[in-house]
Parts: structure tokens; sequence; C-alpha cells
């Protein structure tokens, strides 16, 4: 089931206090960027974040979910109504991010 455009207008609203988000739609589904690298994305109408080591330290007791069939599992954002929590999360995401691939 692809996610809803509400629903990712309804995160993008949660994030919007943070700079350079962006997003891509892939399939039915959206890419989250956070200057301009993959932070997570939004599935079938879930958040998920990448599980790097800060994320899983911020949300121990989040649950490990698949996007999609094949993918490895992502970590489930349930409190992202939070903003400041979202601020803290994605700021210490970013280091452990991979840089954005060059485009050819």
């Amino acid at each position: 089931m692809p996610s809803s455009k509400q629903y990712l207008e309804y995160v993008l609203e949660q994030l919007s206090h943070l700079d350079e988000i962006s997003y891509r739609a892939m399939m039915g589904e959206y890419i989250i960027y956070y200057r301009a690298k993959i932070v997570g994305g939004i599935y079938d109408d879930r958040f998920l974040v990448k599980p790097v080591k800060s994320a899983v330290s911020m949300m121990p007791d989040a649950s490990m979910e698949l996007p999609y069939k094949g993918a490895k599992e992502m970590i489930l954002v349930e409190d992202f109504e939070n903003k400041a929590f979202l601020s803290e999360l994605f700021e210490a995401m970013y280091d452990e991010l991979p840089a954005p691939r060059k485009r050819k």
C-alpha cells in the first residue's frame, strides 16, 4: 500500500523547524533527507529511520520494522509529534549517516 500524500505532509510539518529537510517520491513511498543525507523514509504510512547507533540509543524500545519486502529493518519513529526530540534525533544521526552518492 503506497503512503498517502497527507501523511507525508503531516511528517514534513513536524520536521518543518529543521533546515534542509527534503524528500523524494519513490515507488509510492517517500525518502526523507536531512542536509542531503538519507535519514529514513515514509513506508506504508509509517515514519522509519535508519538504525544508526545514535538512533538506537535514543529510542531503545522502538520497534524495528521492514520498510518493504527484502529491505533491511529500520526504526519506527512513534514520537514524531515531539519537535525537540526530532531535532535532537536528526542532529545525533547526521554524522553517522553515509555521505550522499555522486550522481553521474
